[in-house]
């Protein structure tokens, strides 16, 4: 697997583990800022990490002929960076999915791309449509259109040489070991670093959430179960306002729910996000088990505030990056 040092794919690799407990599993990822090997410690025996780039074509060619299936999770995602620097996401969103799909053409394995519901790009607030495995793509971002191009890669190797993939796109996650410059980390660990939360806009912008546990279990599920060639989408009918979200973390934390400030508007920031899963869950089987938002980031809440050592050094970093750019209103 690629990307298994990250957020989706650390948990990925633990959750495959406890639930699979006789799966073998490479993890190719390049360890950037956002990548925490402390991730994996409690089963760094059982794992063969690998550090390397996903564009390096030499590497990949031999981790993937010794492989039978490759799930694809290796990716720059954060909005903010892709606006100041797009470089990087072109390369790893893009090219390294090239890579990949190159290997796996090669060698006859099975592919799973990880892409995000980003791709579609956004819902007005009173629009009670959800994006579906139909809906026309419409990036906003150089990280959400790097990521719409690689899953028409995806579906180009599909068609023309007969790959073996399937696609699943997903709404935002959260849980443990998820980078601080994320919008729920940033939230809890500034609370508990006595910092007030910080809000673009209005606050009413609206994502679709999902605990990391169930889009990992969807994606074992369609890898499973799915149909050659087929996207799946990944949700758990979480549509929460950011607003709410914040309100909510300093509620757990026993904080006034007004504790927290406006900055300046993200450029291109979408409005809405909201998934349709009806397919996923009709055709293959699967429902979330976290259906509770709050206790999901309650539980959330729980680890950051267990685990400071994880993420106190990246936190210095992603705020002096943040304070560059925000201005509080």
């Amino acid at each position: 697997m690629t990307g298994g040092a990250g957020f989706i794919g650390g948990n990925f690799v633990l959750r495959t583990l406890a639930t699979r407990p006789d799966a073998e599993i490479t993890v190719i990822d390049k360890f950037t800022y956002a990548a925490n090997p402390a991730a994996l410690d409690s089963v760094g025996d059982r794992v063969e990490l690998v550090k390397a780039d996903v564009a390096d074509a030499g590497v990949v060619d031999e981790l993937v002929g010794k492989t039978d299936l490759v799930v694809h999770f290796a990716a720059d995602t954060h909005n903010d960076n892709s606006l100041s620097d797009p470089a990087p996401f072109v390369h790893s969103n893009l090219i390294g999915t090239y890579t990949l799909l190159e290997a796996v053409r090669r060698h006859g394995v099975r592919f799973h791309h990880i892409s995000t519901d980003e791709v579609y790009g956004d819902l007005e607030l009173d629009d009670p449509a959800r994006f579906t495995e139909t809906t026309p793509y419409n990036p906003s971002s150089p990280y959400s259109a790097t990521k719409a191009g690689s899953d028409m890669l995806v579906r180009a190797w599909v068609r023309s040489f007969g790959v073996a993939a399937t696609i699943s796109n997903c709404s935002n996650n959260y849980g443990p070991y998820q980078h601080v410059e994320k919008f729920i980390p940033r939230q809890i660990t500034n609370v508990l670093s006595g910092v007030r939360p910080r809000l673009y806009g209005d606050g009413r912008n609206v994502r679709d959430w999902i605990h990391v546990d169930d889009h990992n279990d969807a994606v074992w599920t369609i890898i499973d179960r799915g149909q050659i060639g087929e996207t799946y989408l990944i949700g758990a009918d979480g549509e929460v306002d950011n607003r709410t979200v914040v309100e909510t973390v300093l509620d757990l934390l026993g904080q006034p729910a007004n504790a927290f400030d406006f900055v300046t508007e993200r450029p291109g920031h979408d409005r809405r996000y909201a998934i349709d899963s009806t397919r996923l869950r009709t055709e293959l089987g699967w429902s979330p088990q976290y259906v509770d938002f709050r206790s999901g980031l309650a539980a959330t809440i729980d680890w950051y505030r267990a685990n400071p050592g994880w993420w106190e050094a990246s936190k210095v970093a992603a705020e002096a990056r943040y304070a560059a750019t925000e201005q509080v209103l």
